[in-house]
């Protein structure tokens, strides 16, 4: 069945800002806009259009060889066969739409958004409607947790806080037997199917150098011996093994040893200081009632590691959307890799992680926070000191 409370949401979206209606194209899964909202039964083979007009029903237009994957969707079905009848029927779809929202981002601004190639968007321009972004649309109908969702991250993220601790104890534990980073991954993939967590891949484990590849993953050959007076970083990120479930994703940093140098102990406290200076901004920012875009916060934190002489290292947008999956379909914090404008608007979540990666070793901390009605507020653990990892 289609999802009825998505269609709800975008309507009522589309009618406070005065859009006629949103066109979700998909050919071959390159939207999966659409199988949220009108998921199929089967493989589907042929370009399918859903129209989802401000007021009244949302009309779905499929080949007629796929029409069957759509029976039981429950919303009114137009098939086409040639590609004379698709354009006709789409063409009467759209009769009177002077605009049409699509996952479409000028100039690919936002390419998580931009999922429809550019021919579809010239078709659809030459029956007459104008094409505009569904960014902000697409978050507030599809990306908002509700109240179950967001009970299920804060007990995976409760589990990653516990689970890292243990991972850096671990370490402890091993040091004298030369553990290495790849054990200590695996260590932390075997507590994830204890605690019924699932992860798509993950996690990372990384020491010294290999702290400043901020997607390193260990292998079973050639991982790094962890050993006295190292640097460790883990990023790990799961989701409990249930169906709607969402991820939670944090990053922690240890020394292993009791006297951690300067530099390490500056480093981290800037990117603290980056990451909380982002978030007081969010909470600031909704207290005075002022609208939040993605890259303001990005903003922030950048400003921060760049005053204190450090921007040239931080490499990588502050913060990812999450939902279903640990990269979210929603607002990202980022005014780096892209000028993220969508709003942050109440029911969506995010990480915030400002890192600085040095030759010799990397600093990253990620939390994730949560946009709730009052406000914005971290919703995972939250690291405040350098982890220490001594010996048994």
């Amino acid at each position: 069945m289609a999802n009825a409370q998505m269609i709800h949401d975008a309507q009522e979206f589309l009618a406070s800002e005065a859009v006629p209606g949103w066109l979700i194209y998909d050919y071959l899964g390159c939207n999966p806009v659409l199988a949220q909202i009108a998921p199929s039964s089967g493989h589907v083979t042929r370009p399918v259009f859903l129209y989802v007009p401000a007021s009244g029903s949302p009309t779905l237009l499929t080949h007629h060889v796929d029409a069957g994957k759509f029976a039981e969707a429950g919303v009114d079905t137009i098939v086409y066969s040639s590609r004379a009848t698709l354009e006709t029927a789409l063409r009467d779809t759209l009769t009177g739409a002077a605009s049409v929202a699509m996952e479409y981002s000028p100039r690919n601004g936002l390419p998580r958004v931009s999922r429809v190639d550019a021919g579809t968007v010239e078709l659809v321009r030459s029956m007459g409607p104008d094409v505009i972004s569904s960014a902000d649309l697409m978050q507030y109908a599809t990306q908002r947790w509700s109240p179950e969702q967001l009970a299920s991250h804060r007990r995976a993220a409760d589990a990653l806080g516990r689970i890292v601790n243990e991972a850096f104890a671990r370490i402890g534990q091993r040091l004298a037997d030369g553990v290495t980073e790849f054990e200590v991954a695996e260590f932390i993939r075997q507590r994830f199917k204890e605690e019924g967590l699932t992860t798509a891949d993950g996690p990372i484990v990384s020491t010294n150098a290999h702290c400043s590849d901020p997607h390193y993953e260990p292998a079973a050959e050639g991982s790094s011996v962890v050993a006295p007076g190292d640097w460790v970083l883990i990023d790990l990120w799961a989701r409990e093994d249930t169906p709607g479930s969402v991820y939670a994703d944090i990053t922690w940093t240890a020394y292993v040893g009791d006297n951690p140098p300067k530099r390490c102990r500056d480093v981290f406290d800037i990117v603290l200081g980056a990451r909380d200076a982002a978030l007081s901004f969010l909470q600031d920012s909704h207290a005075a009632g002022d609208p939040i875009q993605g890259w303001q916060a990005d903003d922030v934190a950048r400003r921060y590691i760049t005053d204190r002489g450090y921007g040239e290292y931080f490499t990588h947008r502050l913060g990812h959307s999450i939902y279903h999956t640990v990269h979210g379909e929603g607002v990202n914090l980022d005014n780096f890799e892209t000028h993220d404008t969508r709003r942050i608007i109440p029911g969506v979540g995010f990480s915030i992680e400002p890192g600085i990666y040095l030759p010799e070793f990397g600093v990253r901390s990620e939390i994730d926070a949560y946009m709730s009605e009052d406000g914005p507020y971290a919703s995972s653990p939250v690291q405040r000191d350098i982890v220490l990892i001594t010996g048994p």
